[in-house]
């Protein structure tokens, strides 16, 4: 059965840094594209970063420069690296895989195939 497993959530300083990991099992690693996704309190869903068809990737605007998103193939494993990370980037944040779209377009939330249980990043 499908699992994706996330750890490397905490709680850090503003500035401070984090390294998501998402071990994924139970299905064809390559045939999805992998991403995650975060939820706040009393905030929506959203999508945070997401490796698209090719190489290239998506990324939030009030990411972008400050989060990267990788994987390893060989370990059915993507990575999420968030530097200098603010107190509105507290929330907790999902593993998503999801269908390869045409590229440049990623998917929106609920679109996903599956979806982690979530590891939690607080930022004071």
């Amino acid at each position: 059965h499908v699992q994706l497993v996330e750890s490397g959530g905490g709680s850090v300083q503003a500035g401070g840094s984090l390294r998501l990991s998402c071990a994924a099992s139970g299905y064809t690693y390559s045939s999805y594209c992998m991403g995650w996704f975060r939820q706040g309190p009393g905030k929506e869903r959203e999508g945070v970063a997401g490796i698209l068809t090719g190489v290239s990737a998506y990324y939030i605007d009030s990411v972008k420069g400050r989060f990267a998103i990788s994987q390893d193939s060989a370990k059915n494993t993507v990575y999420l690296q968030m530097n200098n990370l603010q107190p509105e980037d507290s929330a907790m944040y999902y593993c998503s895989a999801g269908p390869c779209l045409p590229a440049g377009v990623w998917y929106p939330p609920g679109e996903y195939n599956w979806l982690g249980q979530g590891t939690q990043v607080t930022v004071s």
